[in-house]
């Protein structure tokens, strides 16, 4: 994730989906006090700690 930028369409998805992840159970990928799974979510795309890829189609 170092090495690549995300548009804001592609962050939002990745956030909600890491956020849904979290609030049916999921472990939590990084030290927080947050309780809220979207603002557990937006820390671990902070530390950079989300396993998350984004495959982009080539334009036409």
């Amino acid at each position: 994730m170092s090495t690549q930028r995300y548009n804001r369409y592609e962050k939002a998805r990745i956030l909600g989906a890491r956020a849904l992840q979290v609030s049916y159970g999921a472990p939590v990928l990084i030290e927080t006090d947050q309780t809220e799974p979207i603002l557990v979510a937006a820390e671990e795309y902070d530390a950079g700690a989300l396993p998350f890829t984004v495959r982009r189609e080539a334009d036409a």
